[in-house]
């Protein structure tokens, strides 16, 4: 495995049905891209020191897609136009469905949102409902917290409380 500073590593939970972990690497020591790798996740804002495992990639692109689309936020942005990527992982185990919705490269901070489903025992089993169900409410989620980022930005910006509508 090769890494570089400003790719996204992406852990799976050792656990059925755990959260899938995700951040940037800020440090890689070797010049060869080997690990160990300092990584901070987006879950936590935590930095941790990070030897990959099997349950771990490695998404170079993700650094050029913020390479593409460097700036702060107080920039100006006529005549641009930005994209910003969700990433939906969905997670099936005995009639239960998780889904996480992770903004990949928009706001400064990664932005994340956890969906659940289960099927009543009595119902038929059809995965795809179930996977509807929890990316639906981890997307409905992922907007409350969009909003709520906003709101604050709005209220540091104006210097006082602020209130989004949704």
């Amino acid at each position: 495995m090769k890494a570089a500073v400003g790719d996204r590593i992406v852990t799976a939970s050792g656990v059925v049905g755990g959260a899938v972990r995700d951040g940037v690497v800020t440090e890689c020591p070797h010049d060869d891209g080997s690990p160990p790798y300092r990584v901070r996740w987006s879950d936590t804002g935590e930095e941790t020191l990070v030897y990959p495992g099997s349950d771990t990639f490695v998404d170079p692109d993700a650094r050029a897609a913020r390479g593409e689309q460097a700036g702060s936020a107080e920039e100006p942005r006529q005549g641009r136009a930005l994209t910003w990527d969700v990433r939906i992982t969905v997670v099936e185990s005995g009639g239960s469905t998780t889904a996480e919705a992770t903004v990949m490269n928009g706001p400064p901070d990664a932005l994340r949102a956890v969906g659940h489903a289960r099927k009543s025992p009595e119902d038929p089993e059809v995965p795809l409902i179930g996977d509807e169900i929890a990316a639906g409410r981890a997307l409905r989620r992922l907007a409350d917290r969009l909003l709520a980022v906003a709101e604050q930005d709005v209220s540091a910006a104006v210097g006082h409380r602020a209130h989004v509508h949704k």
